[in-house]
């Protein structure tokens, strides 16, 4: 098997990790591909082979790998899926951050994980993504989010009005400090600390949860995903934010932002004693009273 591995930041625990997977795969005779940045760093600090396979752009997902690995916390996993795209290569997340919602494998469940995979005692959970067109393609090719689309104001105190339509029917005008499109996987992110929803994955939907909505009764809205949705800004300033996953640019007042769902999913590893309800549960310490 060809495994890819990814971490955006080769820090002391990164590269521990890095160490003990490049060592357990070794030993079950897999080949390693490194990320490009990542590999050059480990040359210096772990002094690995400078023959080994290395991969810099999604083009290179489009023949020979069949896993790939993210090394970080849920930042790291989302870079992760920009390299895979459509291609259908399986994902699987180590975490070496704090929650870690989607990198929810630790250092210790490494070699028993591997193994799991090994005997193929696992399932593909499909994720959705959000596609995302603007006046100008402000993201180009890389119009893709797997967690959310934001728009938002910039260098301003004052509130925007964000204007949302469904299916080309007018939905609502937020007066607020933005607006958050999200995605199943992305309810547990931005949305869930401006009070959204948390949607269980393989939900096929979408969330509309407005930041800081100056009418109380205003609240998040969760609708079909096959619904496109048009957004614009208007407000004081000329110029505003919009975000896929964290990456920002600046969008002008009145520009049409379209949202629909991605033509394609993507597969990330799930096993039968590590599900989405355990990870809820344990990260956000249901049923745990920490006054007893």
């Amino acid at each position: 098997m060809n495994i890819a591995i990814n971490a955006r930041k080769a820090n002391r625990q990164t590269v521990a990790v890095c160490k003990d997977l490049i060592e357990k795969l070794d030993q079950l005779g897999w080949n390693v591909i490194l990320e490009r940045e990542l590999k050059e760093q480990l040359i210096q600090k772990l002094g690995i082979d400078e023959k080994t396979d290395e991969f810099s752009s999604h083009a290179d997902f489009h023949g020979g790998i069949d896993l790939t690995i993210s090394v970080g916390g849920d930042g790291t996993f989302i870079q992760t899926v920009g390299y895979i795209r459509n291609s259908g290569v399986p994902i699987l997340g180590v975490n070496t951050g704090r929650l870690g919602f989607l990198s929810n494998v630790s250092q210790e469940q490494l070699e028993s994980t591997l193994n799991q995979i090994k005997q193929k005692q696992f399932e593909y959970q499909k994720r959705s993504l959000l596609r995302v067109h603007t006046d100008e393609e402000l993201f180009g090719i890389d119009n893709i989010a797997l967690n959310e689309v934001t728009l938002q104001k910039k260098d301003t105190a004052s509130m925007i009005t964000v204007h949302a339509s469904l299916d080309n029917k007018y939905l609502n005008s937020y007066w607020a400090d933005g607006l958050i499109v999200a995605t199943p996987t992305g309810s547990t992110a931005y949305n869930l600390s401006c009070g959204g929803p948390i949607i269980t994955p393989g939900c096929q939907v979408h969330i509309l949860t407005p930041i800081a909505p100056h009418n109380l009764n205003v609240r998040p809205v969760v609708v079909p995903d096959h619904m496109p949705i048009e957004l614009s800004i208007e407000g004081r300033e000329r110029k505003y934010l919009i975000s896929l996953d964290g990456n920002s640019k600046n969008i002008r007042q009145g520009e049409k932002v379209i949202i629909t769902k991605a033509e394609f999913m993507i597969n990330v590893i799930k096993f039968e004693d590590n599900n989405f309800l355990d990870t809820i549960r344990n990260k956000m310490l249901w049923g745990q009273d920490k006054r007893n």
